[in-house]
């Protein structure tokens, strides 16, 4: 099946201030109608005494006490859900904000670029911007808002991005008659996630969703396994560098990608379990706010064979 989904992910994260509310008690319709002002919808919840999980109709939103993350993919506006935010909360009880976009498969598609939508931000909060990675290959932006929060430098979050998937499961997940237990398992998710609680979807005609939550930490999973655009993101507030599996070297194992990214926050990454590969780019900056980021891009060092299609 070729049907084209845009996988890549935008992402806002949003510390509040001791002069906003906390945020996991204000009501379901305020959640509601923040996905809405993005063009997505929430389709599940879960929670525990930490933290409030939403699946929604593209990618995830997160909510702690007083800080919140939410990804969406497709043909979103992220950046409406922080101006829904601003207006509702007003700006004053927004202490730190985080704006990011990776490259998309068709950048002209999207509703605005990333240029667009922190000009639309620093009419309301000042900031710096940065762009790791090669313009014309995988590359990611970031802005964030000038300055820290508390224990911003002793977070930890790391991202995985994977192009192209091949292999058993990625052929079941382009397969018609899914169940999400059964992917769950051939991803091997309660041995990689020990004790997380998981809350997933099967979307129509393809796509797969998980977010997993213990204690304060999350873990999400999106899969858009369409054939021409194969994306899957992986990502996590777990220390992988203390962590007892190799998670993203088991993912990668089970889901074979041609090539993948990973961007580390505060977070060094191990390579050695990794498939054999070669690294075609790699750097690190630290933000004016002394918080360290990571980028590389690697690719599968046994390439794909390319079917040709005839017109």
């Amino acid at each position: 099946m070729s049907l084209f989904f845009e996988g890549a992910e935008k992402k806002l994260e949003v510390v509040i201030s001791n002069l906003g509310p906390n945020l996991r008690s204000l009501g379901v319709d305020f959640w509601h109608a923040l996905v809405a002002s993005a063009d997505a919808d929430i389709l599940s919840q879960i929670s525990n005494d930490h933290l409030d999980s939403y699946i929604l109709s593209e990618s995830s939103l997160f909510v702690w006490d007083k800080k919140l993350i939410m990804l969406t993919c497709g043909g979103t506006r992220l950046v409406n859900a922080l101006m829904h935010l601003i207006q509702v909360l007003g700006v004053d009880a927004i202490s730190f904000v985080s704006f990011q976009r990776k490259n998309e498969f068709i950048a002209a598609l999207q509703p605005s670029t990333f240029a667009e939508d922190i000009a639309l931000i620093r009419q309301h909060i000042s900031g710096k911007a940065y762009r790791i990675g090669h313009l014309d290959s995988h590359h990611h932006y970031l802005f964030h808002s000038p300055n820290p929060y508390a224990n911003a430098l002793e977070e930890k979050n790391c991202e995985l991005l994977m192009y192209h998937i091949s292999g058993d499961i990625a052929a079941y997940l382009r397969s018609q008659g899914q169940n999400a237990e059964v992917i769950r398992q051939q991803l091997r998710l309660a041995e990689l996630f020990s004790g997380f609680t998981l809350d997933d979807h099967l979307f129509s005609p393809l796509g797969y969703s998980v977010n997993g939550i213990k204690d304060d930490k999350y873990f999400t999973i999106h899969i858009s396994p369409q054939e021409q655009s194969a994306y899957v993101s992986i990502e996590t507030n777990l220390d992988l560098a203390n962590y007892p599996y190799p998670v993203f070297a088991k993912l990668l194992e089970r889901l074979q990608p041609s090539s993948w990214d990973i961007i580390g926050f505060n977070l060094a990454h191990e390579e050695s379990d990794f498939p054999v590969h070669l690294c075609l780019g790699s750097c690190s900056i630290t933000t004016s706010l002394g918080y360290n980021i990571h980028f590389s891009h690697y690719q599968q060092r046994c390439q794909e064979v390319l079917i040709p299609e005839f017109m």
